[in-house]
């Protein structure tokens, strides 16, 4: 690879029979703007620079790397969400674009407020929701539990990088749904859990199955909604009046965590699609 153009065909050429054109361009633009340090628009106009020794045997490294089915995010170690940098690793989900939907929903909901809130997320892989939350709602008391002390390294990392304060702790919710943490009853509490079932993974690309963490992942087809039951009775005990919960769920099942809120007592109960016009998300309210 002797300039940019190169570059940008040598990806098209690596990566055609793991991807499709969409992320191949996905990923070439991502990594070739980081190994130069330019923009996506620069490296349209500057296609005929040439590169230099080192960044052409690191943009080989890199797809080499990618040809193996390893995420690009993991590769840089550092993704972006909601327009926010995070590190990732292994021990963490790599951020997704529908996560960033219901960031964007709480966000709204809770400017329209105008109360203190007090925000627990469940889960919270890589701390992007609480870190997120805690930027663009600067007032809020904002803390996040998750099982694994690997990916609350991360988080912990994450909220130092963008320089915000959210209260981590580890916690197996599954084992704990009817405690209160801290004595605090929150006015938001939000989660992305495990909901891809096992009869599912045939469905998901390798690079998701042999490189992200399946703790964060899956669920049995039995018990699909294991996590959903467990939050929802903390969220019982847990939340304010008129608290609200938030969830990012599996597509296939948005009928049953309706139900299973339904069930529970929580009223205003919305089932929300995402980008793609599946079933995404579901926000309830508890009130009495």
């Amino acid at each position: 690879m002797k300039t940019v153009q190169d570059a940008l065909i040598k990806f098209d050429d690596a990566l055609k029979s793991i991807y499709d054109k969409p992320e191949i361009n996905a990923i070439k633009y991502l990594t070739i703007s980081e190994v130069l340090m330019l923009s996506k628009a620069q490296l349209r106009a500057y296609a005929s620079n040439e590169l230099t020794k080192a960044q052409s045997q690191k943009l080989a490294k890199i797809i080499k790397a990618l040809q193996t089915g390893k995420p690009i995010q993991y590769i840089l170690g550092e993704t972006e969400f909601y327009g926010l940098p995070f590190k990732v690793t292994p021990s963490v989900l790599i951020p997704r674009p529908e996560t960033e939907e219901l960031v964007e929903w709480i966000i709204s909901i809770a400017k329209q407020r105008h109360e203190l809130e007090t925000i627990l997320d469940i889960g919270t892989g890589s701390g992007c929701i609480p870190i997120t939350l805690k930027t663009y709602l600067p007032s809020a008391k904002v803390s996040a539990i998750d099982i694994s002390a690997r990916a609350l390294t991360v988080a912990k990392q994450n909220a130092q990088l963008n320089d915000v304060e959210v209260n981590f702790i580890k916690v197996d919710i599954l084992k704990q749904s009817g405690m209160v943490i801290r004595n605090t009853h929150y006015s938001i509490i939000v989660s992305n859990p495990p909901y891809i079932t096992d009869s599912e993974k045939s469905q998901m690309h390798t690079n998701v199955l042999s490189y992200e963490p399946h703790l964060a992942l899956f669920v049995t087809d039995h018990n699909p909604l294991i996590f959903y039951n467990a939050i929802a009775n903390f969220a019982l005990q847990n939340l304010k009046e008129n608290g609200l919960l938030f969830f990012e769920i599996n597509e296939n099942l948005g009928k049953e965590t309706v139900k299973l809120l339904q069930d529970k007592g929580f009223k205003n109960i919305q089932l929300r699609q995402d980008m793609r016009g599946t079933d995404r998300m579901v926000a309830a309210e508890l009130t009495t």
